[in-house]
């Protein structure tokens, strides 16, 4: 970075933007993790499993997701896991004033 002041003001320039650049990735992620709350869990619908497409294959439990405010029941499905993972079910977390989907994840 050329900068025709003093090397102070210059570093005291990009320092700045470093800081600016830091509270606007932070501020548009805590945006973006904005959870809805429920106060009464809703109940999964009753689905049918379909047979496993090979031995290797898993069964991920349907789960939930947020759409319009509102949450939304996910199928579940097949899937491989990769060597040395498992899967981990999502479940729903009590809140202060309510509860919150979390959802599952591949875990070593």
């Amino acid at each position: 970075m050329y900068c025709r002041t003093t090397k102070k003001y210059c570093m005291k320039k990009y320092v700045n933007r470093m800081i600016l650049a830091a509270v606007l990735v932070v501020g548009f992620s805590a945006a973006a993790s904005a959870q809805v709350i429920v106060k009464v869990r809703p109940a999964a619908p009753v689905a049918v499993r379909p047979a496993a497409p090979s031995p290797r294959h898993v069964w991920i439990d349907g789960g939930w997701e947020v759409r319009n405010g509102h949450y939304v029941h996910t199928n579940g499905y097949w899937a491989v896991p990769q060597r040395g993972r498992h899967w981990v079910a999502g479940y729903w977390a009590p809140r202060r004033h309510g509860y919150v989907w979390v959802p599952g994840y591949w875990a070593r």
